[in-house]
């Protein structure tokens, strides 16, 4: 892989990743499209992970208080025996464990066959149109104002599932999650940020999976210049991209990214079939 594909991809990963576009799906299409073929698993998990290091820069001191606050949450449950959840921190760190749940048991349950979609470009034409229709429906929701110390178990739940089923390549992990903290009525700046917060586990333990599998499968992984500097340039385009999405969400725009996974995702399956 050249430095300048390494580029394009990291570019495209810290946009998409955080923009409900789709990483998954515009890599998917980007590899095809350079022919990279050794080493794309591990280059595209690095590439996530790079993309954590945004989320990481953008809600650094939400993070620590949550940190901090499930060691308290933890410690009262020791000492007192029950837990006491009284600040949004505490709530937030609860529910991310809770919505990682499903996730995770997605992914581990059907690993096998989400693995398969990715080597069909016709499966992300169709997903992408599939993440249009999401937001179109999300956005013309009437505003509600679910606030953190609102949040149910169910709510991390169902976020949760719309997180796993977003494994699918052109399923935007961003977008499904956002549109479904809008769903249970959560606030847009809530729905965003909890969609971020709750990747950070998910994206996390697949990229050390998925790390694992192709160190397992390929013997000419190496971290050279082009995978430092797609990893770099993801984390700092992730950063733009996640200040543009919020940006976009208080002004009632998230419908914009609609009209482009539609027209996107119509010409591969025209492309495809035709």
């Amino acid at each position: 892989m050249t430095i300048f594909q390494a580029i394009i991809l990291g570019i495209f990963q810290g946009i998409a990743e955080f923009l409900p576009i789709s990483s998954s799906g515009h890599l998917v299409l980007l590899q095809s499209l350079f022919k990279i073929q050794e080493g794309n698993l591990f280059f595209a998990e690095m590439l996530h992970l790079g993309t954590l290091i945004s989320i990481f820069i953008v809600y650094f001191n939400d993070i620590i208080i949550i940190i901090k606050e499930f060691f308290i949450l933890t410690y009262d449950l020791f000492r007192y025996r029950k837990l006491r959840i009284d600040n949004e921190y505490k709530r937030l760190g609860l529910m991310i464990i809770v919505g990682s749940i499903p996730t995770g048991i997605i992914g581990i349950l059907f690993s096998d066959f989400f693995e398969k979609l990715y080597s069909s470009v016709t499966i992300v034409g169709l997903a992408l149109i599939v993440t249009g229709i999401l937001l179109w429906a999300a956005e013309k929701l009437p505003p509600r104002n679910k606030k953190a110390n609102d949040m149910k178990i169910y709510d991390a739940l169902i976020i949760g599932l719309f997180q796993g089923f977003a494994i699918t390549p052109g399923i935007s992990r961003s977008g499904s999650t956002i549109v479904g903290g809008l769903f249970r009525g959560f606030n847009k700046k809530l729905a965003t940020k909890f969609s971020f917060l709750l990747a950070l586990p998910a994206t996390f333990g697949a990229g050390l999976l998925g790390i694992k599998d192709a160190l397992s499968e390929s013997s000419a992984i190496a971290i050279d210049l082009p995978l430092i500097v797609g990893v770099t340039i993801s984390a700092i385009t992730g950063v733009f991209a996640i200040n543009i999405l919020i940006k976009v969400l208080e002004k009632g725009k998230l419908h914009y990214f609609s009209y482009y996974v539609w027209i996107i995702g119509s010409i591969i399956i025209f492309k495809q079939f035709f």
